[in-house]
């Protein structure tokens, strides 16, 4: 017996009338990549998304087109979300701070019929045109009066010229909720990059679980700024989300140094915002030396990579900012978990707290994960066994684009992550490492992660990574290589006693290695890869 209830598919572009019919008045605000400072609403936002539909239409794009993007995080390049989307076609998102090479084989791979982009990648899109031989219309993200004199770019067109022109009236096509409705490429750190296509279907479940009180908490009462880009796994779905909820939305642009974020963050009584630890960095940074303090700011979402017990306590100390720590990855939309605090544990001390919330938190509904040794039996969840995480959900993949592994991704349905973690009794994950940085010493395993935490919350220390480095009779030892913060003095001694009493002797480093900088790589995580070849020369000190 079949239930007696409406049939409706869920799709990117019913956010889109949702968002018009119930909170058209609600902002957007962006900070342009001219610098300047442009308002408009919601119902503004979804008349020009329908535009932008009529626009591809008059471009003879078919159903399932990919239409790429290089662009920052501003309200034309949400129009595209909703306008590409929403017509049938696939948004395809390409960060732009990858290799040229790199972002013409993407571009290649995906098949791109048409490339919207930000006047700051004009050189980008100069160096990888002519190798891109699918792609049919170029779209300068910008007004007529900016187009660039002799790009040497074919099919150039202004955006304003090519969809402003468009009717605002718009039907938006019915179909099946599984059609793709965007895709993002993976990191590619080894090998080439691999596609995650995204469904309808999964994006707005997936927006749906983001946001529950016990997720991000978002609401119509929220002034929302995403400072995780729109061009690493659709900032995190916030764009959907916030649809979803009607909340204000304050787009950064390109100007994501600290003075300019947290400006922003005040001019516009943002209340909640998300983004990677290195953004976060800066912005601490600049309000430290000159006492500044948030009015409204009260919780922000920190993930993209481990963020370091110190930016925790700054936060929340300091400024009386909730963190809420999370993971995911690409092939998950990305959410996976995020950290917030059960009813048990709101009686705890606030150091026992800060235990629970320097890990990476708890599913929602929709996802489930596990944990399993090498010879892939499921490990328990007491906190303290650590394996290979594994997942599964509606907003986790089946496979990649193109079919791209030799072997399905899957293990018995469950996605591999490639992380190492625990799980404890209530549930909550703490990623220990990446399977590749995992430090196997003695027989034992040791936690970069941890060890990096530590040399964080040291008062001179900018940024710290530790890498494992071979041993004669160890395996492998941790090395910790550590910038320091300007004008800041720490010996390589002082920093090793800082160690004592937070972890078992036998997990402290070997040494420190003082560099200038640690490589950073497109999504804002730490390159040990090339942080390794950088130390090949390197010998642990003898006893």
């Amino acid at each position: 017996m079949l239930g007696l209830m409406q049939s409706q598919q869920l799709l990117i572009s019913s956010l889109a009338d949702f968002a018009e019919r119930h909170h058209g008045d609600a902002e957007i605000v962006t900070r342009r990549v001219e610098g300047d400072i442009h308002r408009y609403t919601w119902a503004d936002m979804v008349r020009r998304a329908r535009q932008v539909a009529n626009a591809l239409d008059a471009s003879k794009l078919l159903f399932s087109d990919r239409v790429a993007t290089l662009a920052w995080n501003t309200y034309r390049h949400m129009e595209l979300y909703f306008g590409v989307s929403g017509s049938g076609r696939v948004l395809h998102t390409i960060n732009p701070r990858l290799h040229p090479d790199q972002i013409a084989w993407i571009s290649n791979h995906a098949e791109d019929q048409v490339l919207c982009f930000d006047l700051t990648f004009l050189p980008l899109v100069q160096a990888i045109h002519a190798r891109c031989p699918g792609v049919k219309l170029y779209v300068a993200m910008c007004d007529a009066d900016r187009m660039p004199k002799d790009s040497g770019i074919p099919n150039l067109v202004s955006y304003e010229d090519w969809m402003g022109g468009q009717p605002a009236a718009y039907e938006w096509p019915e179909f099946d909720e599984n059609t793709a409705s965007s895709m993002c490429y993976t990191s590619g750190t080894t090998g080439h990059p691999k596609a995650a296509l995204y469904s309808h279907r999964s994006n707005i479940l997936h927006a749906y679980s983001q946001s529950l009180p016990d997720v991000m908490a978002l609401s119509a009462r929220d002034s929302t700024m995403p400072v995780v880009p729109m061009f690493h796994v659709n900032a995190w779905g916030i764009p959907y989300s916030a649809a979803m909820v009607g909340c204000k939305l304050v787009f950064p642009g390109p100007a994501l140094d600290g003075k300019s974020v947290y400006e922003l963050i005040e001019a516009e009584q943002v209340t909640y915002a998300a983004g990677v630890p290195t953004v976060w960095q800066m912005l601490l940074g600049h309000m430290k030396p000159n006492n500044l303090r948030f009015s409204k700011l009260n919780r922000t979402v920190i993930g993209g990579s481990a963020c370091p017990p110190a930016m925790i306590r700054a936060f929340q100390e300091d400024y009386g900012v909730e963190v809420l720590h999370a993971w995911g990855m690409t092939e998950m939309s990305p959410l996976g978990t995020l950290c917030t605090l059960k009813n048990k544990h709101m009686a705890l001390p606030p150091e026992e707290q800060m235990k629970i919330r320097i890990k990476q938190g708890r599913c929602s509904y929709g996802v489930d994960m596990k944990i399993v040794s090498e010879d892939g039996k499921e490990l328990p969840w007491d906190g303290k066994a650590f394996g290979d995480l594994y997942v599964k959900g509606p907003w986790v993949i089946s496979d990649y684009y193109k079919g791209e592994s030799a072997v399905s991704p899957l293990v018995d349905g469950w996605f591999p992550t490639g992380d190492v973690a625990t799980i404890d009794p209530d549930g909550f994950l703490q990623i220990t490492d990446r399977s590749k940085d995992v430090i196997k010493s003695g027989g034992e395993w040791i936690s970069s992660i941890e060890i990096e935490n530590i040399a964080m919350a040291h008062p001179a220390v900018q940024m710290a990574a530790c890498v494992g480095m071979k041993h004669p009779k160890w395996d492998e030892r941790p090395i910790v290589v550590v910038v320091k913060r300007p004008g800041a003095e720490v010996a390589r001694e002082e920093l090793l006693k800082f160690y004592e009493g937070k972890i078992a002797k036998w997990q402290i480093p070997d040494d420190v290695v003082f560099v200038d900088t640690i490589p950073i790589g497109a999504t804002g995580k730490m390159l040990k890869t090339r942080l390794r070849e950088t130390l090949k020369d390197y010998t642990l000190p003898t006893a």
